[in-house]
């Protein structure tokens, strides 16, 4: 296997993994001290006429959750999560607002999927007393952002962690829902999505003559500018239209640090834009001022696409990434996929 089939491989692998096993309990020990639980002692109907079973065992990052019923009051302690359990059809009861969103609060484009769900935040710190006042039943959040406070959570509730954030965002939206008992909700919208990728990338090909364009992902932040890979969020919703990069970021990994002088290394057919804070605080102006960036390709043919921040980068969910699909679509001149 080739390094950039490698993460993809790994993600479809771990996906696969997970939505066969949310098919069934296990009896296993939990993390939180529960053991031994039966089987086929309580279950609840599904949305799309499946019946979830509980108790249920979930193995994540950090061990085994016991889960004793359907989760009806859920926190959730990143966007990415708050992104899949509001596309099953769960309002939070608590959740964090992205933590590099300069205006505040939780995302706009989830605003009326949200109402009455409590701020939990900042990401970095969750307030803790917060959410033991809120009585979850579960807390979802990955490894990567909280494994330190892991105990003081499951203390709390059963707490499920995905091992990192971004580029699996596919395999942590089964993890969860396993954790949900919607595993067939969960791989129903992600189908649907993959497929309006598909369609999307058929018809920016079928516009451009047989030839994909390619594309350049640059993120203003506060510190060096950011090219994004395909080990990313949006790298991975980039892929699934099949839309090509160039040279500089064809690499799976995550993203490219880069200098004002380095940014020519974004050079492709079409560049998506995103700023992540106030715009005083980044490189953006200096960036844009500079000559390699003017003499871009896409800069002088007004290429160049300003995109939301909470969708592109943060979203890290099938919700936002539909909206990646209008952007780009948009983008191409073509119709936004159905």
């Amino acid at each position: 296997m080739t390094t950039n089939r490698l993460v993809p491989a790994l993600i479809a692998s771990a996906l696969a993994a997970i939505l066969l096993a949310g098919c069934a309990s296990s009896t296993s020990s939990g993390s939180n001290g529960t053991s031994g639980a039966k089987q086929n002692t309580a279950s609840s109907g599904g949305a799309d006429g499946t019946t979830a079973t509980f108790p249920r065992s979930v193995k994540h990052a950090m061990g085994t959750a016991v889960i004793k019923s359907q989760p009806k009051r859920v926190v959730v302690l990143d966007s990415g999560e708050l992104d899949d359990v509001t596309l099953l059809g769960i309002t939070p009861v608590g959740a964090v607002s992205p933590h590099l969103k300069s205006e505040g609060g939780f995302p706009s484009y989830l605003k009326d999927e949200i109402k009455g769900t409590v701020d939990v935040g900042p990401m970095t710190e969750p307030n803790l007393e917060l959410i033991a006042s809120l009585k979850p039943d579960l807390i979802l959040t990955s490894k990567v952002r909280h494994e330190k406070i892991y105990p003081q959570l499951n203390a709390i509730a059963p707490t499920v962690m995905a091992e990192t954030t971004g580029y699996p965002w596919k395999a942590n939206l089964a993890l969860y829902a396993q954790a949900l008992g919607k595993e067939s909700q969960a791989k129903t919208a992600l189908t649907a999505y993959e497929a309006r990728a598909a369609k999307l990338g058929g018809e920016i090909k079928a516009k451009n003559n047989g030839t994909m364009p390619t594309v350049s992902v640059v993120r203003f932040v506060a510190g060096p500018t950011r090219l994004y890979e395909k080990a990313s969020f949006s790298g991975t919703v980039l892929t699934d239209v099949g839309l090509t990069r160039p040279s500089a970021t064809d690499a799976d990994q995550m993203m490219l640090e880069v200098s004002a002088e380095q940014v020519g290394k974004a050079d492709a057919d079409m560049v998506f834009v995103t700023t992540s804070d106030d715009p005083t605080k980044t490189k953006e102006t200096e960036v844009q001022g500079t000559s390699v960036w003017k003499d871009l390709p896409a800069v002088k043919q007004n290429r160049v696409y300003n995109v939301a921040d909470e969708t592109w980068m943060s979203g890290i969910g099938v919700q936002a990434a539909d909206l990646m699909l209008g952007d780009i679509a948009k983008a191409a001149g073509v119709a936004a996929p159905q």
